[in-house]
């Protein structure tokens, strides 16, 4: 495991559409959030592979050339999509693999289809890297409780986050409508749940994304998860999943595929994300999941503030996590070590 360096102000950071770009009606809200990392002290270089126009900014061999650079660049040390999209699987067989493992670990964040890339990185490289914000995200204040991701990868020590026990009834945000948004918008009540009832107080190394993007890569070399496990059975994983449009049968099919692929053998709990996504009259997200993981002898914990949703709870690929719910406490912890 290598864990980036922490950010420092001066630090350059890199923004690339590794997947879709921003169109021109979304550009004033690319121009606020990169101006908040300026005003942070970081200086901000934007790419070539911004187009928003198609489903994805540039041809794959364009993407997957300016991804690479800039995480072979010692001078960026961080790279920010402005957000996910659709195809970045085309990337994983473009990128040199060989160049990148020499090379010194660079910060990525993002979620959606970012953790197609992102996530083997990790596993195939050993890169910390932070599910949680784009870009896009970055101008938002973090609400109570949680912290920006710009300062989970400056982290120096443990941090601790807690559940706002609120979120956004609607998904993920009205910056289209008002591009200088700053404040999330958390108009419901809710927090985590245990499958079954009860406390828990658990431990292991973060793993996971997106689940409509990663379950395609379970079984290829790119989100070897359980060999992940086996490297780590001393202190077993926390396998962390949030879905963003799949309904309930999808997901309930996509996570018993991952079951099967043996995502799960050595988790020492399951941490589903609250979706936007709908259910259906007969299987609710919460029954998919039940109905996919529930004859594990693992504890599942739902509706965490992971993914589409807000707020956006970073997690740390590769950290050690605890998790703790108990009464009104519910909070994770990680360590970059």
């Amino acid at each position: 495991m290598e864990f980036p360096r922490p950010l420092r102000p001066g630090d350059r950071i890199g923004v690339t559409s590794p997947s879709s770009g921003v169109s021109d009606s979304l550009r004033p809200r690319l121009d606020v959030c990169v101006a908040s990392l300026r005003e942070r002290g970081f200086e901000v270089v934007v790419g070539d592979c911004m187009d928003g126009e198609r489903v994805t900014s540039a041809p794959k061999e364009q993407r997957a050339a300016e991804l690479g650079a800039m995480l072979l660049d010692p001078a960026i040390r961080a790279v920010v999509p402005p957000w996910g999209g659709e195809l970045a699987i085309d990337l994983l067989d473009q990128l040199d693999w060989d160049a990148l493992a020499a090379a010194e670990p660079t910060w990525t964040v993002g979620w959606s289809d970012t953790t197609s890339w992102m996530l083997p990185l990790s596993l195939r490289l050993g890169w910390a890297s932070i599910h949680g914000w784009n870009l896009m995200d970055t101008a938002y204040a973090a609400p109570d409780g949680l912290l920006h991701w710009v300062d989970v990868a400056s982290a120096t020590a443990p941090f601790t986050q807690r559940s706002p026990g609120r979120y956004r009834s609607d998904g993920w945000g009205d910056y289209r409508v008002t591009p200088e948004i700053s404040e999330m918008q958390l108009d419901a009540p809710g927090s985590w749940t245990v499958v079954g009832g009860g406390d828990l107080d658990v431990s292991g190394r973060l793993v996971g994304g997106c689940l409509e993007c990663v379950m395609p890569l379970a079984g290829t070399p790119y989100a070897d998860v359980p060999a992940h496990g086996r490297a780590h059975a001393d202190e077993g994983l926390l396998v962390y999943l949030e879905a963003a449009e799949h309904g309930s049968y999808d997901v309930c099919r996509a996570l018993h595929a991952l079951r099967l692929a043996g995502w799960f053998e050595h988790a020492n709990a399951i941490l589903v994300g609250r979706t936007p996504a709908p259910g259906h009259d007969d299987m609710s997200q919460h029954d998919a999941v039940i109905d996919a993981l529930g004859m594990l002898d693992i504890p599942i914990v739902l509706d965490m503030e992971i993914g589409h949703t807000q707020p956006f709870l970073p997690l740390v690929n590769h950290a050690l996590g605890r998790v703790v719910v108990d009464g009104d406490r519910h909070e994770v912890t990680q360590t970059l070590a």
